[in-house]
């Protein structure tokens, strides 16, 4: 069904299907018509791929990725949208929608299912208020994934984009670059969603490689180090590490010197390769 951004379409499908937004569920549809084939075309959606979409709406995004890839898996948790989507997007052959939380699947199962003999592509508008877990579940679950292309609010992209080793940086920053890198694409208006947020957005792409995760040896423990080191930022790695973790701060100060970097150093200035080091000696 073409014309899912034309907000008077839009209104008459939920009207007839007695759908109304959810606060709770962060939905925010799309109606500037230019955002979801870009999205598309960036985010791989294309012959010889398999992409798997988060939260559906109304299938605006579904649509553009269908026209596109091998195959679409969509996992949408509101059971209101689904007679939607079999009307907006049921024409598509090489669609499947999985009603269920994303948080709550098999991933690494349910892409090996759904995309056999297919590279697999992640493309989603993600709720703001979810944007992380989601992220981090996708990365961790050990699924084969070339690239994640989400919409999310315009100063986590900033953050998840962020040179580590700055103060813009954060622990998801360092977990991004520890599974691949990260690109912003484009920034969307908020004038882009119906209803329109508070914030503006960004789409940003994620390019999944083993650029650090072969340099970690422990990467539960260097993953508990940077959670502890950024839940104090403020404070030196001294004080935060042997706070949260109990190491014997005299000992901390003696692994920092050894490998070249300051007792006063915060967990913000080090870089991925200092991160990685100083888990090594740590663990």
């Amino acid at each position: 069904m073409e014309n899912l951004t034309n907000i008077q379409v839009v209104r008459t499908i939920m009207e007839k299907h007695g759908f109304h937004f959810s606060k709770k569920l962060g939905q925010n549809f799309l109606i500037n018509p230019s955002v979801c084939p870009r999205i598309a075309e960036m985010g791989n959606a294309a012959p010889g791929y398999g992409v798997l979409e988060i939260g559906t709406g109304v299938g605006v995004l579904t649509h553009e990725l269908a026209k596109r890839a091998e195959k679409v898996c969509a996992v949408e948790v509101d059971s209101r949208l689904l007679p939607i989507l079999e009307e907006t997007v049921g024409e598509h052959e090489n669609l499947h929608i999985i009603h269920s939380d994303i948080l709550k699947c098999d991933l690494k199962k349910l892409i090996e299912e759904e995309f056999p003999g297919l590279k697999a592509a992640v493309c989603a508008n993600l709720p703001y208020y979810i944007t992380t877990p989601i992220l981090m579940y996708l990365l961790e679950s050990g699924a084969e994934i070339d690239t994640i292309t989400v919409m999310v609010q315009k100063e986590v992209a900033d953050k998840l984009e962020a040179k580590v080793g700055t103060r813009d940086a954060g622990a998801i920053t360092v977990a991004l670059n520890y599974y691949g890198t990260v690109k912003k694409l484009f920034s969307v208006s908020r004038g882009s969603f119906m209803p329109a947020p508070n914030v503006d957005s960004a789409v940003i792409q994620i390019t999944t490689g083993n650029q650090w995760r072969d340099k970690v040896n422990d990467p539960k423990h260097f993953f508990r180090m940077v959670r502890a080191g950024f839940q104090q930022r403020r404070k030196t790695l001294v004080n935060a590490l042997s706070g949260i973790m109990g190491y014997n701060k005299a000992e901390l100060a003696e692994i920092l010197r050894k490998i070249g970097l300051s007792e006063t150093a915060r967990i913000e200035s080090l870089s991925m390769e200092e991160l990685c080091i100083l888990s090594n000696s740590l663990s």
